[in-house]
C-alpha cells in the first residue's frame, strides 16, 4: 500500500478522555470545535417545510440560497456581492480537502499548497490527497510571514491558504497583504473565514474587501449558526475561478441536499441568533481564561474565533493537556495536532453548555 492514512487527530485523545472521565460528573470535552448550542428556529422551520428532496438540487446552489449568501456578504462586510460570483459546497471541510486537486487540473505545472504552519490539518491533507506538496508558511505574531516563503515554492504554488480568525490561534490575518502577495505571483489566495462572525477585535473582515481578482473567500453555517450537521457552506470571489470550480464540482456530483439549502438560506437571512451566539462564546472565553490563569496557564482572549490558545511554562501541549484533564476533568487538544510549531500549546474550544464550562472553571479554581 503506497499511502496509509494517518490517525485522525482527535482519535489520539482517548487517554486524556479516560483521565478526565475519572472526575465526579464526568469529562467535559472541549477538544473538537463542534457546536452544541441551538440552531436558529427559522432554519429548522425551513428545513422541515422544504419540498426539495424529490429532485436533484442544483450543484451551484439554489437561487434563494445564493441570493441570501450574497445579501449576507453585503450586510456583514459592506460589499457589492453578486449571487453569480458564489457557489455552495458540501461543508467547508470538503471544499478545503478537494480544492488543491481541482486546481491542479487547471494548472498541472504547479504542484504546491502553501498553508499556515499552525493551522487546521485539512489544508495540508488536501495537498496529500491530491498527491501534491504541502509547504507550511511560518507565522509572525500569528500572521503569515509572507517574506519567509521561498520564491521557488511560490513559483510552484497552486494556492495559498489564509485563515482569519484563525483556528487554533484566534489571530486575525492581514488579508490585504495576502491578496497582494498572491496577485503579484499568480497564486490563488483561498481565505477560510468561517469564524468571521466571531471577530472580537474590530469588525468582521474578508479578503473580498480587497477585490475579487485571484481570491476566494470560504464561509460556513457550521459555526455561525450551529448547523454543522447539515454540511453546507459557500465560496465566493474571482468569477473565473468560481465558475471553473462550479463546473468541476457539478461533474463530481457534489450537491447540497435541497431541504438543507432552504435551511441555509433562512439562516443567512437572520442575524439575531448570531448575536446570541456571540454573547455565549464571549462569556465562555472570559470565564475559562480566568480559571486557567488561576492555575498558571496563560490563556489570552483571542482576537477572533471561539478557542483559547493556551500554554504553561515548562510543559508541552501534551503534558498540559494531561494536567488539565487531571485537575479539571476537561479534554483539550494538544497544539501539536495543528503542526509542530504548535507543540507548546493546547487549544480549548468553547463547545460545551454554560453549566459544563462553569463546572470545569470551578474544578480548576479549586485546584488552584
Amino acid at each position: 500500500m503506497s499511502f496509509v492514512p494517518p490517525p485522525y487527530p482527535y482519535e489520539r485523545l482517548e487517554g486524556l478522555k479516560r483521565l478526565a472521565g475519572a472526575h465526579e460528573g464526568g469529562a467535559v470535552d472541549l477538544s473538537i470545535g463542534t457546536p452544541v448550542d441551538p440552531p436558529p428556529e427559522v432554519a429548522l422551520a425551513a428545513l422541515a417545510a422544504a419540498s426539495g428532496a424529490r429532485g436533484y438540487p442544483p450543484s451551484a446552489g439554489t437561487a434563494d440560497l445564493r441570493r441570501a449568501a450574497a445579501e449576507w456578504l453585503t450586510r456583514r462586510f459592506a460589499l457589492d456581492a453578486a449571487p453569480e460570483a458564489l457557489a455552495v459546497c458540501v461543508g467547508t471541510k470538503e471544499f478545503v480537502a478537494s480544492l488543491a486537486g481541482f486546481l491542479h487540473l487547471r494548472s498541472p505545472a504547479r504542484d504546491t499548497v502553501l498553508y499556515p504552519a499552525i493551522s487546521y490539518p485539512t489544508y495540508a491533507m488536501g495537498a496529500t490527497l491530491a498527491g501534491l506538496r504541502a509547504v507550511p508558511v511560518p507565522l509572525a505574531q500569528g500572521r503569515l510571514d509572507l517574506a519567509a516563503i521561498d520564491e521557488r515554492d511560490a513559483d510552484r504554488a497552486l494556492v495559498l491558504w489564509a485563515n482569519s480568525p484563525a483556528n487554533p490561534t484566534g489571530a486575525l490575518e492581514d488579508l490585504g497583504a495576502v491578496a497582494a502577495w498572491g496577485r503579484a505571483r499568480g497564486v490563488l489566495v483561498a481565505s477560510d473565514e468561517c469564524y468571521a462572525d466571531f471577530t472580537w477585535e474590530g469588525p468582521a473582515r474578508t479578503v473580498l474587501e480587497h477585490g475579487s481578482e485571484g481570491v476566494l473567500a470560504l464561509h460556513s453555517v457550521s459555526k455561525r449558526s450551529n448547523l454543522a450537521g447539515l454540511r453546507a457552506g459557500f465560496y465566493a470571489g474571482d468569477p473565473e475561478v468560481v465558475e471553473y470550480l462550479r463546473a468541476l464540482r457539478q461533474h463530481a456530483g457534489l450537491m447540497v441536499a435541497g431541504p438543507v439549502q432552504a435551511a441555509v438560506a433562512a439562516a443567512y437571512g437572520d442575524e439575531a441568533h448570531v448575536e446570541a451566539q456571540r454573547d455565549r462564546y464571549r462569556s465562555r472565553l472570559e470565564r475559562l481564561a480566568g480559571a486557567l490563569g488561576a492555575i498558571g496557564v496563560a490563556a489570552p482572549r483571542p482576537a477572533g474565533s471561539f478557542y483559547l490558545w493556551a500554554r504553561a511554562e515548562g510543559l508541552d501541549g501534551w503534558a498540559l493537556a494531561e494536567r488539565l484533564a487531571g485537575l479539571g476533568g476537561v479534554v483539550v487538544s494538544p497544539g501539536e495536532l495543528y503542526g509542530p510549531d504548535g507543540a507548546p500549546y493546547v487549544r480549548v474550544a468553547m463547545v460545551a453548555p454554560d453549566e459544563a464550562i462553569e463546572r470545569v472553571a470551578r474544578r480548576l479554581e479549586a485546584a488552584a
